[in-house]
């Protein structure tokens, strides 16, 4: 089936761009404030009266100290662990009060006082008189009009309560973006612009535009607004420029009926016309002034031209295939526990954003104020919004139900058109009465075509999530009828493949697919970062985990656990990625994250921190070989080889650049350790989209005489793309020579052997002893929030260890690794005194044991080394095994083998005890 949908695209600024500086008083500054936890203000009318305590407006009361003060201690536990603490909490009402002075000049006009934002709730009074508008948004200015209590000439007392109490049961444990404090705080104040704006009798209200480019034009709908007691005559003059210019102004005459009215216009672009995306994020300037007779009404705002449609599984912009590279915002701002109200903040994430090769960004249950939309159409993102909710329940509730018509409403009145607002999901992972949900999208979705929708990013509701729902333009989901479509489920419980992809999981999905939160591969604390923290949030959380380590004597660990537990993440974010840019029919993937989620239980899932800045366990261009607009890819069978085997490898190219590649060449190498042991070069013509088996390459292996960590370069000659891999190559014949070591699977039978002096290499059985379920994937999102898995985040071992002399590793878990961590139970070494972890894996933040897989020591005379990952079964067709078995025993044999003592062996029946077989866990056990 094919669908085209055309959206029409404009910045809407009539609440954001003002009128000259005469008809605005700017009431930012320093106000009075008084907290009312009881709610006696109303009662005792404080709506008349100054306060003592000063505070900043725009601001909260968190940044002017004031609440409950933080006294918890450091402890991992919740809820230090939960999320960043507040220095200073106040949930309830709040009282701001000021003087102010009406100008002469503002006599018989409209004044609007506009609060840009504010959680929840608010009230005004003007000299103690109740302004009849009380205000309820999470996402969108509060508006009050004043015009009937305010006097020309004259002083009075401006005094707004504030509630941010939760008003409606929006959010399962209050996790929702727009309402928390796991993320953005639940703050009390007023953000972004506080002013009184004063508009004449006859006024331009607002402008709706749309483009449309067939016609190559702009569409105008003119909001006018006439408080005269009669028609009147105006002229109306449209002036558009861009980058190149201005173009020539359009002027008509218009008349204005009484009230409220609008008009159509058109303004023909012609061969001006150029689109917006974001390979040319182009904007045009448009002016509009409104002449009457008694006075001069302007309006300016900027429009994006571009068309938004989907094409049976595939996203379109402007006609051309569209891939959503994208991550999370989450109002994660650490500093101020509250997003940005100005430009210069929102370019700190976008420019970030885009330097790590990304182009969307899905804002997770909240909208994002002004100027994020303003950033991001500059500079040609693809931005989702989400209705502030995040709801198990939804439909139940009548008052919820109505504010989220409300929201949305808002939503589309005060940001709908500008053209970074691509896309819009009703909220996260929402479940409940799909017929009430499935309306609402109906609904906004008839009033506003400006954009692509979706019911929800994803649900756990069964018989939802799996496939479309009836007015859905795209698809957000982890998983389908027919299978995962995130590596979640895939990469611990298949062996590493690089030449599959989700192909069948779609069978039956008819629209674009969109992956849900991909990665959420748990990195552990950046203790560094603690020192970052200036602002009303406090790291408890990190500094309860740096004394833990500290009194277990693991401070000095803490780096190494954070890049290699690092390294990890980007391997599997890497392959999750390429996955879904294999797969025809997906559209895009969703990030959770490429920085750090500092809530639900310290989620520190991304490769850069919570203030958007590196954790340097790669750089942005390593990142951007497979995040960029142009990513090569290549289709290989798995990780590990012989040297009796032929490396075989089909090319794919992910074209969603800016032009078809003609002609291309591609060039390829493999190397060792930088030399190139082997290339090839081919030209081929690269469409767009996704474009799979444009190049082959065989390489025989028998020349690899030892055992090697290759890299597979790809490169797009001319180009910045590039791409690699890394593959391992193991002898086939190995010599795996015991010599003087005596190998056992049973402690006491080791014992024995050690008190008559010997060497010995004790491999009990992995599936019965005592420890930690052995995984390849690190911990999902958080150990907190998910106790519920196996909490290892991944090896840690010194490559130049002798024991690695014929196994060639890095200090971090790697594909070769796989086998070998999945056959193993992890020891919990906690109570060993003396000896040394080999092979160490990394624990969880909210535990921080000493575990290990291999691990060495000298009991009494005798030489011990105990691996409890699987060095005995099947060794013929598990060539890791193999190879590390050969690399263990030929340094247990040599004179290097000297390990430090342990001083209390006796231990080691309790660290290898014995229990019933080890059962694995299924992905979805951890929900």
């Amino acid at each position: 089936m094919y669908r085209y949908i055309i959206v029409f695209v404009v910045l809407f600024q009539s609440y954001t761009v003002w009128a000259d500086g005469l008809n605005r008083l700017d009431l930012a500054g320093e106000w009075k404030v008084r907290l009312d936890p009881e709610d006696v203000g109303i009662e005792h009318g404080w709506a008349g009266k100054s306060f003592e305590t000063s505070i900043k407006l725009p601001g909260t009361t968190d940044d002017a100290g004031l609440g409950t003060v933080n006294t918890l201690t450091p402890a991992l536990a919740k809820p230090q662990l939960s999320h960043l603490t507040r220095a200073h909490r106040y949930v309830g009402a709040a009282w701001y009060t000021r003087e102010l002075s009406i100008p002469a000049g503002w006599a018989g006009k409209e004044m609007i006082l506009t609060l840009e934002r504010v959680l929840w709730e608010s009230m005004v009074w003007i000299d103690g008189i109740a302004v009849v508008q009380k205000q309820r948004s999470l996402v969108s200015p509060h508006e009050f009009d004043l015009s009937s209590l305010l006097k020309a000439g004259k002083k009075h007392r401006l005094t707004i309560r504030i509630d941010n109490r939760k008003k409606l049961p929006i959010s399962v444990d209050d996790m929702a973006h727009a309402y928390t404090d796991h993320t953005q705080i639940i703050w009390n104040g007023i953000l972004g612009k506080i002013a009184i704006q004063a508009y004449d009798a006859v006024r331009l209200k607002s402008v709706y535009a749309s483009s449309n480019l067939a016609k190559k034009e702009i569409n105008l709908q003119i909001n006018l607004r006439n408080r005269l007691a009669k028609a009147v005559v105006g002229k109306l003059k449209i002036k558009v420029k861009d980058k190149m210019g201005s173009l020539p102004p359009v002027e008509r005459t218009i008349q204005l009926s009484q009230g409220d009215s609008a008009i159509n216009l058109n303004y023909l672009l012609g061969d001006k016309l150029k689109l917006w995306s974001e390979f040319s994020p182009h904007l045009y300037d448009i002016s509009l002034e409104l002449k009457t007779a008694d006075a001069v009404s302007t309006l300016s705002t900027s429009i994006g031209m571009r068309e938004l449609s989907t094409d049976g599984t595939m996203l379109k912009v402007n006609g051309e295939p569209l891939f959503l590279r994208g991550t999370l915002e989450c109002s994660i701002f650490p500093l101020t526990g509250h997003p940005p109200m100005d430009k210069a903040g929102w370019r700190k994430v976008f420019v970030t954003a885009r330097e790590w090769g990304l182009n969307h960004l899905r804002f997770h249950s909240w909208c994002p104020p002004e100027a994020a939309f303003a950033v991001a159409d500059e500079l040609g993102f693809y931005l989702q919004i989400e209705l502030p909710i995040w709801e198990n329940n939804l439909g139940k509730d009548e008052g919820v139900m109505n504010f989220l018509y409300e929201e949305a409403d808002r939503i589309m009145q005060t940001y709908g058109n500008h053209p970074s607002f691509c896309f819009w999901s009703m909220g996260n992972e929402l479940s409940g009465d799909f017929n009430a949900l499935n309306a609402l999208v109906k609904y906004v979705k008839e009033k506003d075509k400006r954009h692509l929708y979706t019911a929800t990013s994803f649900t756990f509701q069964q018989g939802h999530g799996v496939k479309e729902e009836p007015y859905d333009d795209y698809l957000i989901t982890q998983w389908t009828a027919k299978g995962w479509v995130r590596g979640q489920g895939v990469f611990n419980s298949e062996a590493p493949t690089f030449n599959k992809n989700y192909s069948n999981s779609l069978e039956g999905i008819s629209i674009p697919v969109v992956t849900h939160e991909i990665g959420q591969y748990a990195v552990y604390p950046n203790l560094a970062e603690i020192k970052k923290y200036k602002g009303v949030l406090k790291p408890l959380n990190f500094i309860s985990v740096a004394e833990d380590l500290k009194q277990k004597g693991l401070l000095h660990k803490a780096s190494a656990f954070t890049m290699s537990s690092g390294k990890l993440a980007a391997i599997l974010y890497k392959e999750e990625m390429e996955r879904a840019l294999k797969t025809p029919g997906i559209s895009g993937y969703q990030l959770l994250d490429l920085h750090d989620f500092p809530g639900q239980g310290t989620a520190l899932v991304g490769l850069l921190d919570a203030f958007w800045d590196s954790k340097h366990i790669l750089s942005a261009a390593e990142f951007r070989q497979f995040s960029a607009p142009v990513v090569p890819l290549l289709q290989f069978a798995k990780a590990v080889y012989t040297n009796d085997e032929t490396f075989k490898a089909s090319i794919d190219v992910s074209n969603y650049g800016q032009e078809i590649l003609k002609n291309q060449g591609i060039s390829w190498f493999l190397k060792d350790a930088g030399k190139i042991i082997a290339q090839g070069h081919f030209q081929s013509a690269i469409g767009k989209g996704h474009q799979g088996n444009v190049g082959h390459l065989e390489v025989p292996l028998q020349t690899v005489g030892q055992a090697k960590k290759l890299k597979i370069q790809l490169k797009l000659d001319g180009t910045s793309y590039e791409n690699h891999w890394n593959i391992w190559v193991y002898p086939q014949k190995v010599a795996v020579d015991f010599g003087e070591v005596s190998y056992t699977r049973e402690l006491e039978e080791a014992m024995h052997l050690l008190k008559e002096g010997k060497k010995v290499l004790l491999n009990p059985d992995w599936k019965k002893i005592n420890g930690i379920e052995g995984k390849f994937v690190p911990v999902f999102w958080s150990p907190v929030h998910f106790p519920k898995q196996a909490g290892t985040m991944g090896l840690l071992c010194d490559p130049k260890h002798p024991v690695f002399a014929d196994f060639p590793t890095d200090n971090h878990t790697d594909w070769q690794w796989w086998d070998l961590q999945i056959k193993s139970t992890t020891m919990i070494t906690d109570q060993v005194k003396g000896g040394h972890a080999v092979v160490e894996l990394i624990d969880n933040f909210a535990n921080n044991r000493r575990l290990a897989s291999l691990f060495e020591g000298t009991v009494g005379s005798g030489k011990l080394m105990i691996a409890s990952f699987d060095l005995e079964a099947d060794l013929a067709n598990r060539p890791v095994a193999r190879q590390l078995l050969s690399s263990i025993l030929t340094y247990m044999n040599s004179t290097k083998f000297r390990p430090k003592v342990i001083e209390n062996p006796a231990i080691l029946s309790q660290v290898l005890r014995y229990k019933e077989a080890q059962e694995k866990s299924e992905p979805k056990a951890i929900y």
